[in-house]
């Protein structure tokens, strides 16, 4: 049977500003097994912003209850949130997020320098390791700016794997990129959730949600549809198309 990483029952976030009360998310009841690569989508103002924001932990739901990992973590304290952020979540954001002047390696490094329980003894080798993983091997040296938008966002990727947390969340990690450079990043996040590794992603974009396994689709803070892909897309497969019809054909007299 599954194991359940993510359940939440009767999640609610409101917000208050001046004297108006903004409900972000309306008693949200979704269970994630370990193993999923779920998308979750929604217009501009949907809710599935907060409720990734919910699901990493970096905020408090104003009602009902989240389990994370069967972890109840409305008992969390302020340390206990970090420890969880820390060891069990990889973030990956659309900004990528990177320190500008940086290299790549140190940038993937950087997790494990926080991380207390130095569980890891070579963090460098690590990171190494990490962005090898990700196809990076060749350009750890450099900073962001030497590297395209594809390779800066391998990087972050690195950086959300290289604690070998359980599960990857992702919000829009392909809006700053082009169709091209978005389906390569896809297809990394595939070949990571064949490894066993959980990814939940918010996209706006339908044909990029198609590259997940399950489609979660949210509307003013509800869930209004749960279902998995059919017709799933695959990266490679997509790839290889790509680089076939950009080929040029030699006809013969």
């Amino acid at each position: 049977m599954a194991k359940s990483i993510i359940r939440t029952s009767g999640l609610s976030k409101t917000y208050s500003i001046g004297e108006v009360e903004v409900h972000a998310l309306r008693k949200v009841d979704i269970n994630i097994d370990e193993g999923e690569f779920v998308a979750i989508m929604g217009a501009s103002g949907s809710g599935k912003s907060t409720l990734m924001n919910l699901m990493g932990c970096l905020d408090k739901p104003t009602s009902g209850e989240y389990y994370i990992d069967g972890q109840d973590t409305s008992k969390f304290t302020p340390n206990e949130y970090a420890a969880i952020r820390n060891r069990k979540i990889g973030f990956v954001f659309q900004g990528f997020n990177l320190l500008s002047r940086t290299t790549a390696l140190e940038n993937v490094e950087l997790p494990l320098l926080y991380d207390r329980t130095r569980a890891i003894k070579d963090p460098v080798a690590k990171a190494m390791s990490t962005l090898e993983r990700v196809g990076l091997g060749d350009r750890m040296h450099h900073v962001p700016s030497q590297l395209s938008g594809g390779q800066q966002q391998r990087v972050a990727i690195a950086r959300a794997l290289v604690n070998e947390p359980s599960l990857i969340l992702a919000d829009e990690p392909t809006g700053n990129l082009d169709s091209r450079t978005s389906v390569e990043v896809f297809s990394v996040f595939q070949e990571l959730n064949d490894e066993g590794i959980t990814i939940v992603l918010v996209t706006h974009e339908r044909d990029f949600a198609l590259f997940a396994k399950r489609i979660i689709e949210m509307k003013d803070g509800k869930v209004i549809k749960d279902f998995a892909i059919k017709n799933r897309q695959y990266g490679k497969d997509v790839i290889k198309k790509l680089v076939e019809d950009s080929v040029p054909r030699v006809e013969e007299d």
